[in-house]
Formats: C-alpha cells, structure tokens, sequence
C-alpha cells in the first residue's frame, strides 16, 4: 500500500538543499511518497497548531503550542552556533535604545530569543523579506532578520545593532535553536522511525553531492550570488543538520525553559525527539 507523507518546509536555499534527495529521488523511499509543501516559517507554525501536515518544518519557539501534535525529529535542525538572527538598523546604537522593531512572525525563534536579549520593545510584525526593505527605507526604526538577511542587509546601508546568536552563545555556551522539523505524533512508530532515516539520508546526500544540491538550492535562493547562496547553505545545514546530538537537544531545552520562566510561552515539559 502507498502512503504518501506530507513534507511541509520553507522555500528557501537551505531547506531546498537538505530536502534535494527527497525532491529529486536519489534516495530509496521504500514505497512512501513525498509531496513538498512549501511556505514561508510562519504559515507553517500556524498549520502545526492544526497538526495539517505529516512533517513539518517548525520555528523551535513554536514547538511549545504545537507540543502534543508533535515530535522533534534529530536532524533537519537549523541551529546556530556562535550566530543567528540578528537586528540591524540604519544607525548604530544600544540594541535596547530600539523601541519599535519589524519581526518575522511572533512564533519564529528568532522573535522568542530577541524578546529574551531586549524585552521592551514594540514588535511590527511583517513578512520576512519585506523587513530589510522597510528598514533602509526609514519606516520601521529596526529590524529582525532571518535567513538570507542576514548575509546581504549591508548592500542596503544597514548596521547589526544585535546579533542574537552570539549573545546566546556567549551567555550559554550553546547553540541558539532556529528551526526543527517536527513529526506527527498520530503517526505509527515504525513509519515515524522510516520517515526519520529518509531525512536524514537526503541530508547526508546533499552535503555528499554539494554542488549538484547547490545548483537546486539556487532556484530558492531568491536571486542570492552562488557564493554567498552557497554561504548561507553552510550556516543552516551541516553537521548539527545530520544529528542535533545531546548539544543541540540541550540548547532546545534551554531556550524554551527560558521562555517559560520568563512568561513568554506556555509550559513545555517533556521534549521528545525522535531519532
């Protein structure tokens, strides 16, 4: 019997680059099928409250409302180490001097740890690529950036005034959790246990064949350069994409038991991933 898996991720240059086995069927799928969902980070967290797909790209902020839908898988992560989202603006100053901030979405990760690193300020919720634009145009004082942002937001005349992912680093010696990808838990064991070997191996072979992976990933890169495209793909999958391991395991925990005790999120409890 065929059964087919939802697979919902964001259309950008890392996620089409760890999902290009799957996409391009390089790797053996043992009779499942994949059909790619593909939307930005913020639609996907509000589909994950729903529990609409069967695997889901996730913001690691956003597993604390969708906590008894699912599981976090051990690969797939977007975790930062020593970098991450940052806040830039068109003047330097003190990050706490910025009152009024565009976010990509309250439920993105990056949202959490920037209400963790600077908790009094007003957000301006706005599409992810609409941010760096509305900040070197003067509507908005300054702005979160994720994904590609972070690379390019000088070519606009802008300063990094915070860089969260140093900051979380240097307070907690750990990874700053981004994104995860999450498991339906309805799902049989022995089909969630298949699903995880089949990411993981698309990861495995795109970081095997990185330039013929790469060559797909530009197609999402939204007009990125080959290198910095290229750049950007090493920051967001890598070795910690393969397998969080206990580091990246432990920094989720953190980062939500910091959101918990600071009120910014509901109770989490057990994490349970799925390797």
């Amino acid at each position: 019997m065929s059964i087919t898996i939802r697979l919902a991720h964001s259309p950008d240059a890392d996620d089409a680059f760890m999902f290009y086995g799957l996409a391009k069927g390089k790797i053996d799928t043992q009779g499942l099928e994949y059909e790619h969902i593909l939307k930005d980070i913020q639609t996907l967290n509000e589909w994950a409250k729903e529990g609409r797909m069967e695997v889901t790209a996730l913001s690691a902020h956003a597993y604390a409302y969708v906590k008894d839908k699912y599981a976090i898988l051990t690969h797939g992560g977007s975790i930062g180490k020593n970098y991450g989202p940052m806040v830039v603006a068109k003047e330097e100053r003190p990050l706490e001097t910025f009152k009024r901030i565009a976010v990509p979405g309250k439920m993105t990760s990056a949202y959490l740890a920037l209400k963790l690193r600077h908790p009094d300020f007003t957000e301006v919720v706005m599409d992810f690529d609409a941010i760096q634009p509305a900040v070197a145009r003067g509507e908005v004082e300054a702005g979160l950036l994720i994904h590609e942002g972070q690379l390019t937001y000088q070519k606009d005349g802008l300063k990094c005034v915070g860089e969260l992912g140093v900051w979380w680093f240097d307070r907690t010696s750990l990874p700053l959790p981004m994104g995860v990808n999450g498991i339906r838990r309805d799902l049989p064991e022995a089909i969630k246990k298949i699903v995880s070997s089949h990411l993981k191996a698309s990861i495995q072979y795109s970081l095997a064949h990185r330039e013929e992976a790469l060559d797909y990933a530009l197609a999402f890169g939204r007009g990125l350069p080959r290198d910095v495209a290229d750049r950007f793909v090493g920051m967001w999958v890598n070795d910690r994409t393969v397998d969080m391991g206990e580091e990246g395991k432990k920094a989720i925990r953190l980062f939500l038991a910091e959101g918990e005790s600071r009120k910014l999120i509901p109770p989490v409890g057990e994490i349970e991933f799925v390797a």
